[in-house]
């Protein structure tokens, strides 16, 4: 016998759904290479969660970034007469309100490696498509294996899956529902009291931030391959140049405009003769690519290190514990008011622009956890929600390495004043990101407290007294932190947990 509800079901219209999440393009995008010749229509669907909102590694940098890449998504989607449903809702009650109106018969979507908070939800979505026989096939994220426990031929593998054709949909192939049924479907879903649309300020653009989407992903690839990126190699240290010389594809690739796979493969198409001089820069952006993978695999294979340091012994590390400490020497680093003009400059940098080069990040962390002997738990979400990149698949993994708590890193203890006068010899980052300090003769910026008063009132420079005096000793400090750094590496329980690291996460050489 048909039970009422079958009937029910039947008659609504059937449909199947791509889930977008952080692959927010429409080519090497396999789950829209799977429903080519679907013979159900597709639903395009993106979500915004508002557990993700207002969870501490997200601000509105990053949700600014996603709606853009969907304005350039539904852009691109107008010549096929359908949009993406962008709705604002927890992912469930999203799914209940399509099922009260659709019949749906799969989903399809990438592998998210995300925080704890989308690894939890994904796991109720599997419950929850089971128990409404709904099949959710999921794809794997670029090269990176679910519940890999090691590295064997790992290396081999990352360069065959490069070596292989993207999964460039024909979009013309795809069925997808009617721009009339997404609109219809929008106006039932905003009669749920717990579903909205974005937040309108989202849509305001940010003159300094980068802009999102697959347009703009390629766009900013070419200016690289253009001119911009003939220093790459030669400028990726410096605070300002790297600014310009580095690819800046990093918030692309984290929220999906384009692929690790689609920029290793546009190297290969490059006429070796028009790049003259670039061999040093262009293996050096291989090189990352490669190394982008490998930590996103790392944090996939041990995701607890959200949480705790990867080498559990670094539970019992000796941080700073007097509470007042702790809170002055935080507060100074978050708003970039430590005294230390380097590091203040790169923390109102990437406050008001989302970007700082990857020597500056580790140079922050490294202050954070050696020179102030704080937690690395206490800061790594603050750059989480200023990074415009964020992507905790290298977040994670670089941040811990970089705060000393894997046991098998060398240990970075950056000296501030050194990454000062190395990498901004004439101080104009620093000028430009802390103003307080503009007057000063370019060789006395690295090191304002040590200007004597004399010296102050000959140059005439913050005669106010606007810039603080460093929070810690910077020579003690790291003498102190050296100590700590290197007897708790030698402890046993340190170096036990490491062999169980390397074992799992090492790729082996090939020979």
């Amino acid at each position: 016998m048909v039970s009422s509800s079958d009937i029910g079901r039947t008659m609504r219209p059937a449909l199947d759904i791509v889930w977008f999440k952080r692959d927010l393009r429409l080519r090497d995008h396999a789950p829209l290479c799977r429903v080519m010749h679907n013979p159900r229509p597709i639903l395009l669907l993106y979500i915004f969660e508002p557990d993700l909102i207002h969870d501490p590694h997200y601000s509105e940098r990053h949700w600014r970034f996603v709606v853009q890449s969907l304005v350039d998504l539904q852009a691109q989607l107008s010549e096929f007469q359908t949009q993406v449903l962008v709705l604002q809702g927890a992912v469930q009650t999203v799914f209940d309100t399509l099922l009260s109106q659709c019949d749906i018969g799969n989903v399809y979507s990438h592998e998210e490696i995300g925080i704890e908070l989308t690894y939890v939800r994904d796991r109720a979505m599997q419950q929850y498509f089971h128990q409404h026989h709904i099949k959710w096939t999921e794809t794997p994220y670029s090269v990176v294996r679910r519940g890999l426990n090691h590295r064997q031929d790992w290396s081999k593998y990352w360069h065959e899956m490069m070596e292989k054709p993207c999964d460039d949909p024909d979009l013309a192939a795809i069925p997808f529902v009617s721009q009339t049924m997404v609109e219809q479907l929008t106006h039932q879903a905003l009669a749920i009291q717990d579903i909205e649309l974005p937040t309108p300020q989202w849509s305001e653009s940010h003159p300094n931030f980068q802009i999102g989407g697959e347009k703009r992903a390629w766009h900013t690839y070419y200016s690289f391959l253009d001119q911009r990126g003939k220093s790459y190699a030669r400028h990726i240290s410096s605070p300002e140049l790297s600014r310009k010389s580095c690819t800046r594809l990093s918030p692309y690739i984290a929220w999906g405009n384009i692929t690790i796979k689609q920029t290793y493969q546009k190297l290969d198409t490059l006429n070796e003769a028009d790049y003259q001089g670039w061999k040093r820069a262009l293996s050096a952006m291989v090189s990352r690519l490669h190394w982008h993978c490998h930590f996103i695999q790392k944090f996939e294979s041990e995701c607890a290190m959200e949480m705790r340091p990867v080498n559990h012994a670094y539970q019992a590390y000796p941080y700073e514990i007097d509470q007042d400490v702790i809170s002055r020497r935080l507060k100074a680093w978050k708003t970039g008011t430590t005294g230390i003009p380097i590091v203040d400059a790169n923390m109102r940098a990437v406050i008001a622009t989302g970007y700082i080069n990857f020597r500056m990040r580790a140079m922050l962390v490294s202050v954070l956890s050696h020179h102030f002997n704080l937690d690395w738990r206490l800061g790594v979400k603050h750059l989480a929600a200023q990074f415009l990149d964020f992507e905790p698949g290298i977040h994670y993994p670089q941040f811990q390495m970089q705060a000393g708590v894997t046991g098998t890193n060398t240990i970075r203890l950056y000296n501030p004043i050194k990454q000062s006068q190395e990498k901004d010899p004439q101080g104009r980052f620093i000028k430009q990101w802390v103003p307080e300090l503009r007057e000063y003769p370019d060789d006395m910026v690295h090191t304002p407290w040590a200007i004597s008063p004399m010296e102050r009132q000959l140059f005439g420079i913050d005669e106010a007294g606007e810039y603080p005096t460093p929070v810690v000793d910077i020579e003690d400090a790291a003498k102190m932190a050296r100590d700590r750094l290197w007897s708790f590496q030698k402890r046993p329980d340190v170096a036990k947990d490491a062999r169980r690291i390397l074992k799992k996460h090492i790729v082996p050489v090939s020979r």
